[in-house]
């Protein structure tokens, strides 16, 4: 099981990307979560088997058509919570 813990920025709120991104995890079969920050930027937890994260986190990085994903950082993983039974947007 793979895991990744990311910071997105750029126009990425008020976008649809939250909901681009759950419904990218749920193709792929990856659990965890999507959440905006105060500071303009998203922050994605994920878990899966390797193969279907690495696709999910190519689809997070291009980002939905109305989104510009300026930079992606990955944050540490010991900052993570439980990731679910299936991938969700919190708040």
């Amino acid at each position: 099981m793979a895991v990744a813990h990311l910071e997105v920025c750029g126009v990425v709120q008020g976008v649809g990307f939250r909901w681009f991104t759950v419904q990218a995890a749920r193709r792929r079969g990856v659990r965890g979560w999507v959440r905006n920050r105060e500071d303009g930027c998203v922050e994605i937890a994920a878990s899966g088997e390797a193969s279907a994260l690495d696709h999910f986190l190519k689809e997070v990085k291009q980002g939905p058509p109305a989104a510009l994903v300026r930079s992606v950082r990955e944050l540490p993983l010991d900052a993570l919570d439980s990731f679910g039974d299936e991938f969700e947007a919190v708040r």
